[in-house]
């Protein structure tokens, strides 16, 4: 009797083992037969410019990925941008299982680049990369979200309770429309996966993000005629370039803070001393008290002015939160290492941040669950010209992870 106990336990084992091998190989080759169809949706995707304030441009692609969602069989809606930004709507769309876990799928339609910017890199492949504009910033993640549902779909996964997908369209600029539903979603949810990309050296879950900041800078001198009496001004410009000379050693790298100036402008016609000028610095950091300290920083550092008789004032405007790793984050991250692990995989975890800042830290404001980033394609050059891409060759990895992790998932 006992012999017969342990063999039809050794069976049941052996056999629990073989269907779970034939599920992951099934996953596996789907994801691997959506890498073609990919790469046509990223093509659809980045031949259309959507930067954040092209309110042309992201009807257009707001209403593509409103169609694919629907293709797809999911339930969807338009949720306008929170008063009073003057943002682009978001996309939702919801699809029921027959679990309970609530899961949610975020990403972003804008990018930072200005209408017209698309001829100088139109979509194409080379090799093992494929090139656009917001390819890798996020439109890769608006594919792998849209394609990892085909799969879902096509393999009849319906362990969870309830997926949302949101894809919103201020990202880029702080997501000052949507960051009040991107909270309330996180608090909704028992996991929130954001699909920010990784990088080209390595394919990672990620934990943390930097919250970001601005600097305003404005120095106020005084007009004077530029050839006949440039004495009788206060030129502005040159007070703004001696600030920020003075203050672009304010970075510390090893400890998440960096401080550089992005923008700047002065004057209003060639022949006139410019009586006002402005600058703007991007500030990252992993903890919002280290603000204060570049705050305190700042103002003392303002004090010291080239030219008399200017008036210089900086303020420092507080934007989005970090991401901080979490005890549920980390159990997720492992358990879709554990996926990557499978079709051997390697999937890193960063619990540093790294300088980015994303939505992603919006959604853990009052999440009660996991919080993860990264589940774009691995890829480089975002915010750049002429050089972003993906890496073709991670497509069907992350397919295959993310569908596993969704499927695997328990509160």
């Amino acid at each position: 009797m006992l012999r017969w106990l342990m063999t039809s336990l050794l069976f049941a084992m052996i056999s629990s083992v073989s269907a779970q091998n034939a599920e992951q190989s099934q996953v596996q080759k789907l994801a691997q037969q959506q890498t073609s169809p990919l790469l046509q949706t990223l093509d659809k995707l980045v031949s259309i410019e959507s930067g954040s304030r092209d309110m042309e441009g992201l009807n257009k692609i707001r209403a593509l990925i409103e169609s694919e969602l629907k293709a797809i069989g999911l339930t969807t809606e338009i949720i306008p941008a929170a008063a009073p930004s003057k943002t682009g709507s978001m996309v939702q769309a919801t699809l029921q299982g027959k679990g309970v876990s609530k899961i949610a799928l975020i990403a972003h339609m804008d990018t930072v680049y200005q209408r017209g910017d698309l001829t100088k890199q139109p979509f194409r492949i080379e090799g093992n990369q494929a090139f656009g504009l917001g390819i890798s910033d996020d439109k890769a993640g608006i594919a792998v979200i849209l394609h990892t549902l085909k799969m879902i779909k096509a393999l009849n996964i319906d362990s969870f309770g309830v997926l949302t997908v949101l894809i919103n369209a201020d990202e880029e600029i702080g997501s000052p429309g949507s960051r009040d539903r991107i909270m309330q979603l996180g608090e909704e949810s028992d996991l929130v996966i954001s699909f920010e990309g990784s990088s080209i050296k390595s394919d990672y879950v990620r934990l943390a993000t930097s919250s970001i900041a601005r600097a305003n800078l404005s120095v106020k001198g005084r007009a004077s005629h530029s050839g006949a009496n440039p004495d009788f001004g206060r030129n502005a410009l040159y007070e703004m370039s001696h600030q920020i000379l003075q203050m672009r050693d304010l970075s510390d790298p090893k400890n998440g803070l960096k401080l550089n100036w992005t923008q700047a402008r002065a004057g209003t016609v060639p022949n006139m001393i410019p009586s006002e000028a402005h600058a703007t610095a991007d500030v990252r950091a992993e903890r919002l008290s280290d603000f204060d300290a570049v705050e305190k920083t700042l103002n003392e550092r303002i004090k010291n002015k080239l030219i008399p008789d200017t008036e210089v004032k900086i303020e420092l405007i507080r934007g989005r939160p970090p991401l901080s790793p979490t005890e549920k984050g980390r159990a997720t991250a492992k358990l879709a290492q554990s996926h990557a692990a499978e079709i051997n995989w390697k999937l890193e975890v960063l619990e540093s941040a790294t300088g980015g800042g994303t939505d992603a830290a919006y959604a853990s404001q009052r999440a009660k669950g996991a919080v993860i980033e990264s589940f774009g394609l691995q890829g480089f050059g975002a915010h750049s010209d002429d050089a972003e891409y993906v890496l073709i060759s991670s497509i069907a990895p992350r397919l295959y992870t993310t569908t596993r992790l969704i499927q695997s998932f328990k509160p």
